[in-house]
């Protein structure tokens, strides 16, 4: 059989696989076949959810398991021996392996970024490299340098027998990061958002440093006793009996991996800084979670835990690197080594995607000024002065606000699933407590069942603590909402957390970040894929800093007289289809229809009447709190937020119209009258009136459809005209017929291109007062010569475009 003849599978088992073998390379232990290394993002579409294509490199060659070096792309033997070359490149790239590899079956195109004096050459089937010969060129590329290196670099990985493996970026991290150590690099930073098993990361170096004997004696090191429980029964269980956790401030040296938090470390007092019982140079190694909280101040007292270890090797692990006047961790740890962030992790679809559902309250939107001589609850004169959003709940408590943000979030739990779990940030401990109790009273029937159905977790409340672990157990039911300020905003593995609201001012990316953390993990098994930010205090404008990556899912707009509980509910019979970024294909069929809950609509129940605030806040009650507008927040491709508006909308309607700026071009040309095309736009569902008044009366529909839909900068009509009067167009007419059409053009700049394609045009002014209709249609030598000029005239305004 002819070689063309073969499918590209069988190019790979007749040819390029042999010629690997041939070359040396163990089929059982360092070559893999058709490897997916991501596993496809995630689209969502109302209820519905589809993954996209999962990225795929036909074979990964590795000197040892998890140790790749070399990628190769096949293609069938119609193509060259460099066709699938520059993918190839592309997931080299992804995957950070130097020596690249395309073939069709006749030989190899290998691109070898070791060797810049010929970084591409073809070779034979014959005469593919083998694994030591690839492996000491790749020792040499990275600059490994003694038996010491190598002996870092070539320790296996850590295998449980359960077939886990570290994904891609785990794995790139680990590399890297031994690769460093084995240079001789002291202080490393690894950079990986939430959700993305950085301790699973932390536990594989660790594991292989030990392993080795490069690092004998290793501290763990956290802020937080929740971060070294995890971590405990987590990734570092198999330490086993070598492990110890520090606690009551007692020192055993007899260990060899230690995990600690900085509290159990220091103290006010320098006999509570027991860290000093160990020697200088006990520990070799410590891994440094969380590492933008606490120790990257400069003058802290965690620093100082640092400073004393500082002939150990520190690996800082963030999702959230801080860079302040005060604080900074690469000026401590140097440029991170390796960024995982989170627009990567949703475009792999390893991290949930998210939508966002702005709530604009009167009272946040429009301020807050008490009437005359109004009192607060104790009966004291509130100051006259304009309350806004940043005052509340902190300068001053309004009863009616708290208990209208639990009804909405009740409404929308209602209308989506009053059991999926739920984070509610507020801005402090006192402020959690009023919004469980005012969650309590919205979803009393569910209370009543169990207590447990709302719980404030926060730092001072220790049942509620007691209740962290069965928050964030998939298989724990209850407790399903949380009303926190700090203690869950970081270092919270909530997998199945679906919802989180914001109610709290956030100022900070770093905060920001670690909380829409909360919801990034993914847990297909308990069907949690994407999540639901309801913001109330606008915190999610964040999105758009250049400092923040996420990258949003975006689904359809919500219109004006949709409430919250419509919005997760919506109709699923439209024909837009869902469209995968990286293939192209079409995703539509392949959307897993969850069960639709019933939609309960309640009105809010009689708003709970606080008495305990504390006495430095203003509490008042009796104030009509309503709410303005409920809407989603969508994003552009680059995952920053576009406000859902009148634009937004027509922009999906114009773009399902016109699939390309082209088609609209050549439809609007095409159209015998303008008008015909804009009465079908508005037949269409097109708010064309509307949409004029929201982006620039002064401009053509026609400049508006392309600005909104296409992206084009808009000329105003009167700027269509001037372009018009500058090229001389009018040379080939007569006296009269040119005046009537400079008439026509002053019609147009000044009420559209409507107007001057009706026949009634001739009776008004200034058109006109050039005489009778017959008159000036006579002077262009009758009418289809004067329709023809007008058609002519148009498609002179449109020339420019």
């Amino acid at each position: 059989m002819s070689k063309k003849l073969l499918s590209e599978r069988d190019i790979c088992t007749k040819f390029i696989s042999p010629a690997i073998e041939s070359a040396g390379w163990n089929r059982q232990k360092q070559y893999l076949e058709e490897v997916f290394f991501t596993d496809g993002k995630i689209y969502v579409k109302g209820r519905l959810t589809a993954r996209g294509v999962r990225k795929r490199a036909d074979y990964i060659l590795y000197y040892k398991p998890n140790i790749p070096i070399a990628i190769i792309e096949a293609k069938d033997n119609k193509h060259t021996v460099s066709a699938g070359m520059q993918q190839a490149l592309d997931y080299a790239r992804i995957l950070d392996i130097p020596f690249v590899f395309s073939s069709n079956g006749d030989g190899f195109l290998f691109h070898d970024k070791t060797n810049l004096s010929q970084i591409e050459k073809e070779l034979s089937l014959n005469d593919f490299p083998s694994p030591e010969l690839l492996w000491e060129k790749y020792k040499a590329f990275k600059g490994f340098e003694g038996e010491r290196a190598n002996q870092i670099v070539e320790q296996d990985y850590f295998f449980d027998g359960s077939g886990r493996r570290p994904r891609y970026y785990q794995q790139n991290a680990v590399n890297r990061t031994l690769e460093a150590i084995a240079k001789g690099q002291d202080r490393i930073l690894l950079v990986m958002a939430t959700g993305t098993g950085k301790t699973y990361t932390a536990f594989q170096i660790a594991y292989r440093l030990w392993k080795s004997k490069t690092k004998k004696r290793i501290l763990f090191l956290a802020d937080r006793n929740s971060l070294v429980d995890q971590t405990r029964r987590g990734d570092f269980k198999h330490f086993k009996d070598k492990m110890t956790v520090i606690k009551n401030r007692q020192v055993d040296k007899s260990y060899e991996i230690y995990l600690a938090i900085y509290q159990g470390l220091t103290g006010s007092e320098d006999e509570k800084n027991i860290f000093k019982q160990f020697s200088q140079d006990f520990f070799d190694l410590i891994i440094i979670d969380e590492c933008h909280r606490g120790s990257a101040r400069e003058d802290s007292s965690w620093r100082d835990v640092l400073s004393y270890f500082s002939k150990a090797t520190q690996i800082g692990l963030t999702a959230t690197p801080k860079e302040s006047e005060t604080a900074s961790n690469s000026e401590y740890f140097g440029d991170p080594i390796y960024t995982y962030s989170l627009k990567q992790g949703i475009d792999d679809g390893f991290l949930a995607p998210y939508r966002v559902i702005r709530v604009g309250l009167n009272v946040d939107l429009e301020g807050y000024r008490p009437e005359n001589g109004k009192t607060d609850i104790h009966g004291n004169e509130i100051e006259d002065r304009i309350y806004t959003r940043k005052d509340f709940d902190r300068n001053i408590i309004i009863t009616e606000r708290t208990d209208t943000v639990a009804y909405k979030v009740s409404e929308f739990l209602k209308g989506y699933d009053r059991f999926a779990k739920t984070i509610v940030f507020c801005r402090d401990i006192d402020h959690a407590e009023r919004m469980r109790i005012a969650l309590a009273n919205e979803n009393s029937d569910l209370v009543a069942g169990n207590h447990k159905y709302i719980m404030q977790i926060t730092g001072d409340n220790d049942e509620g603590k007691r209740e962290l672990d069965n928050f964030i157990d998939p298989e724990e039911a209850y407790p399903v909402i949380a009303t926190t300020s700090e203690l869950m905003t970081t270092g919270v593995d909530a997998k199945t957390c679906k919802v989180i609201v914001l109610d709290a001012e956030i100022g900070s990316m770093t905060k920001f970040k670690q909380i829409i953390g909360r919801g990034t993990r993914i847990d297909e098994e308990h069907g949690k894929l994407y999540f639901t930010i309801l913001d109330f205090r606008n915190a999610t404008d964040l999105f758009a800093d250049p400092a923040f990556d996420g990258d949003p899912i975006r689904v359809k707009p919500l219109s004006e007289e949709e409430d919250l509980g419509d919005i997760i509910d919506e109709e699923q019979d439209d024909d837009v289809p869902l469209i995968d970024e990286v293939s192209g294909e079409d995703l539509t069929e392949q959307l897993e229809q969850r069960e639709r809950p019933n939609i309960l609509r309640e009105p809010p129940r009689e708003p709970y009447r606080p008495t305990g605030e504390p006495r430095d806040r203003v509490v008042v009650n009796g104030i009509d709190v309503s709410i303005l507008v409920t809407r989603e927040l969508h994003f552009n491709k680059e995952g920053k937020p576009i406000t859902v508006n009148l634009k937004d909308y027509s922009r999906e309607l114009l773009q399902d119209r016109f699939h390309s700026l082209e088609d609209f071009l050549t439809t609007w040309n095409a159209a015998e009258k303008k008008e015909v095309l804009i009465t079908e736009l508005e037949e269409q569902g097109v708010p064309v009136e509307a949409l004029l008044d929201a982006v620039n009366r002064d401009c053509d529909l026609f400049d508006i459809i392309c600005h909104v839909a296409f992206d084009q900068k808009p000329l105003s009509r009167k700027e269509r005209v001037n372009n018009v009067k500058k090229r001389n167009y009018f040379t080939k007419y007569g006296d009269q017929a040119r005046k009537v059409l400079e008439a026509l053009l002053d019609k147009y700049a000044d009420e559209g291109v409507k107007n001057i394609e009706s026949m009634e045009v001739l009776k008004v002014n200034p058109v006109a007062s050039f005489g009778s209709a017959i008159e000036i249609i006579n002077s262009f030598g009758g009418k289809p010569a004067y329709l023809k000029a007008v058609r002519e005239l148009e498609n002179e305004l449109y020339l420019t475009a």
